[in-house]
């Protein structure tokens, strides 16, 4: 059974840091991602990083946010610096194997000015 658990979000100033954490279990994924999805809003992606460490932002946190992964942990991290009250949203962190999508429950990240 795949499961994707996520944790590390919380509340934080303006300007501040959070780390979010996923792991994976029940599969090994060849992408992981991190989805946002704030209130009244679609969901959107924020960052993507494949096995071989090559990655993808979103224009919006481009040069705040960092993705990593240890591939030996089977695990995606996301490093939020700087963050804003924009960035408040619950974080969903995603893995897409063949035709499926897989999801974490989401961590709710909440940037207070």
């Amino acid at each position: 059974q795949v499961q994707l658990v996520e944790s590390g979000g919380g509340l934080v100033q303006a300007g501040g840091s959070l780390r979010l954490s996923c792991t994976a279990s029940g599969s090994i994924f060849s992408i992981m991602g991190w989805y946002r999805q704030a209130p009244g809003k679609q969901r959107e992606l924020v960052a993507a990083i494949t096995s071989r460490d090559t990655t993808n932002y979103a224009d919006s946190v481009k040069g705040r946010f960092t993705i990593s992964r240890d591939n030996g942990k089977n695990t995606v991290y996301l490093q939020m610096n700087s963050l804003k009250t924009e960035d408040t949203a619950v974080y969903y962190c995603n893995a897409p194997l063949g035709i499926r999508q897989y999801w974490g429950q989401g961590t709710q990240v909440t940037v207070s000015s």
